[in-house]
């Protein structure tokens, strides 16, 4: 029996997902909704699938074994409604832009013990899985790392226009740089507290509405006493930036680079070891999560609603710090 999935959400993240999915033989795209009619209808057509503008009601239409929420921060909330049908979901990074609504979900999620996966692809990697275990014998004791790259460019289409408005995506380190934050969590437990820096009005040529910084600094404790400093800049128009975690315990040094997060591993008197990230990452997580929905076998999934909601508690807190000008301190 196939297992029948709906998307709530069509955009450019929701198709790395479905391209993976639709070369599953136990997968069925049934069922697609994006308050965009005709992209909706495009990716609804394209997999053969019935669109919805209505989250809602295609969620109390259909036989849905399983959703995939793919929205953008500020749009989140028809999460509730797949609760409330007991629907297992799937939910893009971060879990939303509220705190108050992140919380309703996470206790609903909770009450319904209904099993989530929140979309941090790169807690997949073999590369991310070693350190990890060799964090569990050797604490990290300083981690640093984000991402750095250019001005954001609006296509035609109007296209990421809500990634350059910090009401609407909460700005490049909550959208972007929380992968960043969900691996340092992965290696280091939970935060203790959060103090932001951050750099605007260097990018001049962008339009009025542009409201994101041009670059934040954010230095995080964690209980178990690791400190962490993680940076976002979207003003290195020159180039040379990019995607970049640094990992130093005691005993080993981790460096996680690009994109793919191929990791270089450091050991007291052995040789370099070299880790190149897997190009269809998507395509693991995903198959991870359809067997974890199948086999009703949480252990595959390597970030539920919970651990994103701690991860979306730091960017937040960070967002915080920015507005208060004083460290923010994490229950």
């Amino acid at each position: 029996m196939k297992m029948k999935v709906g998307f709530v959400g069509c955009g450019g993240i929701a198709e790395a997902h479905l391209n993976a999915l639709s070369n599953f033989p136990d997968v069925q795209l049934s069922a697609f909704c994006d308050i965009d009619e005709q992209r909706g209808k495009f990716i609804a057509e394209k997999y053969k699938g019935k669109y919805y503008k209505n989250a809602k009601e295609m969620i109390n239409n259909e036989e849905l074994n399983c959703i995939f929420f793919c929205l953008p921060p500020f749009a989140h909330g028809a999460e509730l409604y797949a609760i409330e049908k007991n629907i297992p979901f799937a939910v893009e990074k971060p879990v939303g832009l509220d705190l108050g609504l992140c919380k309703e979900i996470l206790e609903g999620v909770k009450e319904k013990k209904l099993l989530t996966c929140v979309l941090y692809m790169n807690r997949y990697r073999r590369g991310v899985k070693m350190v990890k275990d060799l964090s569990e014998k050797s604490q990290p004791v300083l981690i640093l790392g984000g991402w750095i790259g250019g001005t954001p460019r609006q296509s035609e289409k109007g296209i990421w226009k809500w990634w350059v408005q910090k009401d609407k995506s909460g700005g490049q380190f909550h959208e972007q740089v929380t992968h960043t934050v969900n691996l340092t969590r992965f290696f280091c437990g939970d935060a203790e507290s959060v103090h932001a820096f951050a750099v605007k009005g260097k990018n001049k040529e962008v339009p009025p509405y542009y409201s994101i910084e041009d670059a934040v600094c954010v230095n995080i404790k964690f209980k178990n006493g690791t400190i962490a400093n993680l940076w976002a800049s979207c003003s290195a128009n020159a180039g040379g930036g990019g995607v970049s975690l640094d990992v130093y315990a005691v005993d080993f040094t981790a460096k996680f680079t690009g994109w793919e997060h191929t990791l270089r591993l450091f050991r007291k008197d052995q040789d370099i070891i070299e880790v190149r990230g897997e190009p269809n990452i998507f395509e693991i997580e995903d198959r991870n999560f359809i067997d974890a929905v199948k086999t009703k076998n949480p252990s595959l999934i390597m970030s539920d609603y919970e651990d994103g909601f701690k991860t979306v508690e730091i960017t937040l807190a960070a967002n915080k710090s920015l507005e208060k000008g004083k460290v923010i301190e994490i229950k």
